[in-house]
């Protein structure tokens, strides 16, 4: 990961969210794919998304010939992701058709105050694992995300740990440690209003961001080359 960071300074590839409540429908987002060589970097999920408090502002898209061959596999695995989670999640192309955002109905991840999977998502994660397994050119940055229940550090610290919880049940399902870096936002990233409970559902969530990895960025370029 950190090889890959330092090759595309976090070149945003797709974001996967799964919440930690709330409930929306399944909705897919027209796929634009960033021709402009050199795309503005710091280009974040967030802003990607139309919610600029929406995850974390992790790179830029991949300009060019490149990006339009990321952004079909991107709607290949989309397509594959709509195949396999439950059908009420809600899985969009975003930024610029080089991201995957992916919410999952959020009472099914964590039970209040705990870091413990749910039966019910571990069946979804374990369908999330397999994709991931058939596309192995990618690397995951999970994030988790609280409500403002509760004092800000105990807050920051329970974002953190069910980021790890979800990483370590990606890892018993054979998704590659090397491929997952973790990472707590607290209460810091709200989505919605934290003065009522359906706003504090949806803000209690952890989000799985889909980048790619050397590999895929690689191969892109040169096939981009060839065909000038």
């Amino acid at each position: 990961m950190k090889t890959l960071r330092t090759l595309i300074t976090g070149v945003l590839v797709a974001s996967l969210t799964l919440t930690g409540c709330g409930t929306i429908g399944r909705t897919g987002v027209g796929a634009g794919i960033g021709v402009a060589a050199g795309a503005a970097a710091g280009a974040g999920i967030g802003a990607a998304a139309g919610n600029t408090a929406v995850g974390t502002a992790i790179g830029a898209v991949v300009g060019g010939v490149a990006g339009i061959l990321i952004g079909r596999h991107m709607d290949k695995q989309k397509q594959e992701l709509e195949e396999i989670l439950p059908e009420d999640t809600s899985i969009e192309i975003v930024n610029e058709g080089q991201a995957i955002k992916v919410t999952l109905e959020s009472g099914i991840l964590f039970a209040t105050n705990s870091t413990a999977i749910g039966e019910n998502a571990k069946t979804s994660l374990r369908s999330f694992a397999a994709n991931m397994n058939q596309n192995p050119n990618t690397n995951i940055e999970i994030i988790g995300h609280t409500d403002i229940t509760g004092t800000v550090e105990y807050n920051q610290g329970l974002s953190e740990r069910r980021a790890r919880s979800v990483r370590d049940f990606m890892l018993l399902e054979g998704v590659d440690i090397n491929r997952m870096t973790t990472l707590g936002k607290g209460i810091h990233e709200p989505v919605a209003d934290n003065n009522t409970i359906e706003g504090r559902l949806q803000n209690r969530r952890v989000e799985i961001f889909i980048l790619p990895n050397e590999k895929m960025i690689e191969e892109a370029q040169r096939e981009a080359e060839t065909s000038k």
